[in-house]
């Protein structure tokens, strides 16, 4: 059957809309990219304007805690609750940064919803971890992963860890990866066993971190989505006890989970 003129003239008029609504859509896109860009970039300067700033006060505090406890001072139950309450205000501030920093490793963006609705599901089904759904981080016990002075995983920490992992190797977080951070309270480290193992605090945190770490990758997770950081005793979110007595709260592994190759 032949076409007339005019139904060709219509045809071609069809495809030149069809074109030029495609190039507008295209274009809409890629504007859109651009200002979700400029936002996000506006958001990560303003977050490293805070860091600096809180990076700053926490200085500050230490100086002044450090003046308090060698200061001689007549007044010692005075001086006490002052430092006390400065090392309080201390760990606020300090778990702060934690969270711009893995804001900053974020670029200041949630996590997906289905991935955080199964972590958050994951949370609420286990006694030794809990989750928070601003910063994507979930924080472990680790009194309840691993005995005193050790950086063995213990049974039912790895079941735990096991399901973690579960979720990690789901659709919904193929594009994180894993940082293991470990955490210690400023009890010191007296056995001689233990530090022979652990000489200090700070080896202890890495080798829980690390031990977390190589639990997910035997439960499946591929070592490059992997890595781990240690604090030992200087990211305290809470009081520790005067005379380096420690604060359980303090003991811990938090695992963050950022957009891959961050």
């Amino acid at each position: 059957m032949k076409m007339s003129k005019f139904s060709w003239i219509g045809i071609s008029l069809l495809v030149a809309v069809s074109l030029l609504l495609t190039g507008c859509n295209e274009k809409q896109k890629i504007n859109n990219l651009k200002l979700q860009n400029r936002t996000q970039a506006d958001r990560v300067t303003q977050l490293e304007a805070q860091l600096r700033n809180a990076q700053l006060e926490t200085s500050q505090l230490r100086n002044k805690i450090a003046e308090l406890t060698s200061a001689e001072n007549a007044n010692v139950m005075s001086k006490d609750e002052e430092i006390q309450a400065l090392q309080a205000t201390l760990a606020k501030k300090n778990e702060l940064i934690a969270k711009m920093q893995v804001q900053l490793l974020q670029g200041g963006v949630k996590l997906p919803m289905e991935l955080s609705v199964m972590l958050e599901d994951f949370a609420k089904t286990s006694d030794i971890v809990t989750f928070d759904e601003a910063t994507g981080k979930l924080k472990f016990k680790s009194d309840l992963l691993f005995a005193p002075g050790s950086d063995i995983v213990n049974s039912t920490a790895a079941k735990a860890i096991a399901q973690l992992s579960d979720i990690m190797k789901s659709k919904a977080a193929a594009n994180f990866d894993i940082i293991v951070a470990g955490y210690t309270d400023d009890v010191r480290i007296r056995r001689a066993a233990t530090k022979a193992k652990h000489p200090t605090n700070w080896h202890l945190s890495a080798d829980r971190a690390i031990s977390v770490l190589q639990q997910m990758n035997k439960d499946g997770i591929k070592s490059q989505r992997l890595s781990v950081r240690a604090f030992g005793e200087f990211r305290p979110v809470a009081p520790n006890k005067a005379g380096k007595k420690g604060n359980p709260k303090n003991r811990r592994v938090e695992i963050f989970i950022v957009p891959k190759g961050k």
